[in-house]
């Protein structure tokens, strides 16, 4: 992913925190002692975990030291671990691992989330949501953008397929794995402001590598290019604000007691 940065990341915070929020309530976790979140950025999440459970310890792992910055909380049972999530592994079993919008950045979901299931202590829970927006004209654009400038030979190789796979697919390796699985997709239609927001929203996410591969000048030409691409993909409404239709993927799979 690079490095990360927090402001233009956290211009759509709300839009961004929903579908975190509807995964933890899907959590049937009554007393989990040991909780962790993988690629917890600011920490918004892991907080309000520390203060549903505040019997447990509660743990957020992500590598960007400039959103660990942005990590607070008041919480004693907070914790903050600075960590790759590809090689994190927890000193003990842990009740629940949850990760919101950050295991698409990770190839090889099978062996991941063999190897995260089995860091369960019996009854624990896997709880991961994922975007799968990668076909839709806001992602396209940054492929065609980058094959079709000077630039090319530098950000092809950074292109790749859709890392998340469909939800059959998900259903199938985690039922072989626990006892029981809830899968479900949601499709947000988020009304977003200001000028050119879908390329806003991007350049916080999976515009970020290929932007941070390029210098100026051509970095903002690229990002120009891509910009033009997207603003007529997404016509503002008359109202002025834009909509962002964006498919999620959310699953809860949870091993036997």
């Amino acid at each position: 992913m690079g490095s990360w940065d927090p402001a233009q990341y956290l211009k759509f915070s709300q839009p961004r925190l929903r579908p975190a929020l509807e995964l933890l309530a899907r959590i049937q976790l009554d007393a989990p002692a040991v909780v962790y979140e993988l690629g917890c950025g600011t920490g918004a999440m892991t907080s309000i975990m520390a203060e549903r459970w505040p019997d447990a310890v509660v743990t957020g792992v992500d590598d960007s030291a400039d959103m660990l910055k942005r990590a607070a909380g008041t919480a004693s049972n907070l914790r903050w671990l600075r960590q790759d999530i590809a090689s994190w592994a927890p000193p003990a079993a842990a009740d629940l691992i949850y990760s919101n919008a950050a295991l698409h950045w990770l190839p090889d979901h099978e062996p991941l989330l063999r190897r995260l299931t089995g860091y369960l202590a019996p009854g624990g829970v896997l709880a991961v949501q994922m975007p799968r927006n990668f076909s839709a004209p806001s992602h396209l654009a940054i492929a065609e953008a980058a094959r079709e400038g000077p630039w090319r030979a530098r950000l092809e190789p950074l292109l790749h397929e859709s890392p998340v796979a469909e939800p059959r697919w998900y259903l199938d390796l985690l039922s072989s794995l626990c006892a029981r699985v809830d899968l479900w997709q949601t499709e947000y239609f988020q009304i977003l402001s200001g000028d050119n927001p879908v390329k806003e929203w991007t350049k916080g996410t999976w515009l970020q590598p290929l932007l941070a591969a390029l210098a100026e000048p051509e970095r903002s030409d690229f990002e120009a290019a891509y910009a033009r691409r997207v603003a007529r993909a997404y016509p503002p409404r008359a109202d002025g604000t834009t909509v962002l239709p964006f498919l999620r993927l959310f699953f809860i799979a949870s091993r036997a007691p």
